[in-house]
């Protein structure tokens, strides 16, 4: 198996500059630190919050960890190289090659520390995103004990639809999940039970008993692109959003935010809704239900085709054309790279996809990826639900057929 290497100077250079940002954005404080002081080999799953949650993780042990993270991350970063030298695995998100898993098995056989977020991504509502139904086959492949990280706060500390960071009181909790010998007693589905209990979040419910302020925490703008449509009238695409206030532009429903990130009607129309995970929520159900009902929601937008540039290390203009979703996958047609193209990508594997609320989401597609920046940018948060809602039908269908068969 391919070994992996670590260069110690550069993980602590690594080490300090994530303190460094983790002191001012995040200001940490661990309530259990299991692994500190603690050797490999063993694996650590962690929920996702936030695009830099691993800034508070890198620092709870001085024993080098090694991440995985996305490819997509990993081919824009400018400090691709500082990666390879602190020994990163990149991977395809919600798919894994055999030299993905080589790596990984690489690492818990030399005795190191693998840390990987199952979800693949940070949360755009306040609530853990789905985990892939193979990581827990792969869990227990691995024969290695098992810690979990929960981070608390850090959505609020850097909300994936806002700009920029909002300082604040962010918490961590690292403890032993299972040990080596339970992993290997346990079936998949009580691996799969415990540690979505383990992995699973609402921020909002929380931060009703964390009650932390973060700097600039009640303003609202770019929430409107998760929240795009109305609970009240159910018009999409019709919610604005200014400072502290959402407003339906069709029905005047209104809500606004308090200093903690909580939602209070202002208005006589319609019922409050506290907790901005639980309007996407809404949002999701209704959009789920019309799906099993055979409705066919309008999935299709005009949009400029991005792809990874490796020498530029960043995502470059590549073409343009359109982007349409069905049960069946994706549809990409238009001119990419001067040729006309069209082709299918199938998404049952795909419990979500990277995405950026009202700018862009990214199709992998074999080796390549495809960033799809919508001329309209509204209905990224749409098609990002219906990839939700098809791999929940998908799995369902799964597990009636298995039901069926026994």
């Amino acid at each position: 198996m391919e070994a992996i290497k670590q260069n110690m100077f550069c993980y602590r250079l690594a080490q300090l500059a994530c303190r460094t940002v983790g002191a001012f954005a995040f200001r940490p404080k661990m309530l259990r630190n299991e692994i500190k002081g603690k050797k490999g080999p063993f694996v650590v799953i962690a929920n996702h919050q936030a695009a830099y949650d691993f800034v508070n993780l890198i620092g709870a042990t001085a024993e080098p960890l090694t991440f995985v993270i996305s490819q997509s991350f990993y081919s824009t970063l400018p400090v691709k190289g500082i990666l390879d030298k602190i020994g990163v695995i990149p991977k395809q998100q919600f798919q894994t090659s055999l030299r993905d898993i080589n790596r990984m098995k690489a690492t818990i056989e030399q005795e190191k520390i693998l840390v990987i977020y199952p979800a693949g991504l940070m949360c755009e509502d306040g609530v853990s995103t789905p985990i892939p139904a193979a990581t827990y086959k792969f869990l227990k492949w691995m024969k290695a004990d098992v810690y979990v990280a929960r981070t608390f706060g850090t959505y609020f500390a850097m909300p994936k639809w806002a700009k920029g960071m909002r300082p604040g009181r962010t918490y961590m909790d690292i403890y032993k999940l299972f040990s080596r010998e339970e992993l290997e007693e346990a079936d998949v589905e009580t691996v799969k039970r415990i540690t979505e209990e383990a992995l699973s979040f609402n921020a909002y419910e929380e931060q009703e008993k964390l009650r932390v302020k973060y700097r600039g925490g009640s303003n609202v703008e770019g929430l409107e692109n998760v929240l795009y449509a109305c609970p009240h009238c159910h018009t999409e695409f019709s919610v604005r959003a200014e400072k502290n206030t959402l407003c339906c532009t069709m029905c005047g429903y209104t809500e606004m935010a308090d200093k903690y990130g909580f939602l209070h009607r202002t208005g006589a129309i319609g019922e409050e809704i506290r907790y901005p995970s639980d309007w996407a929520k809404q949002i999701f159900a209704r959009l789920k239900n019309d799906i099993a009902n055979g409705k066919k929601p309008l999935l299709q937008a005009d949009t400029a085709i991005h792809m990874i540039d490796h020498k530029k290390k960043k995502f470059v203009p590549a073409g343009e054309g359109s982007v349409s979703l069905t049960a069946d996958g994706f549809t990409l047609s238009g001119q990419i790279r001067g040729e006309e193209v069209a082709f299918c990508i199938p998404i049952t594997c795909f419990a979500s996809l990277p995405f950026c609320p009202g700018k862009h989401f990214e199709i992998q597609h074999g080796e390549e990826i495809y960033r799809c920046v919508l001329r309209d940018g509204r209905p990224v948060m749409k098609f990002i639900n219906a990839v939700k809602a098809f791999y929940e039908q998908s799995l369902a269908k799964k597990e009636a057929r298995a039901t069926a068969d026994i």
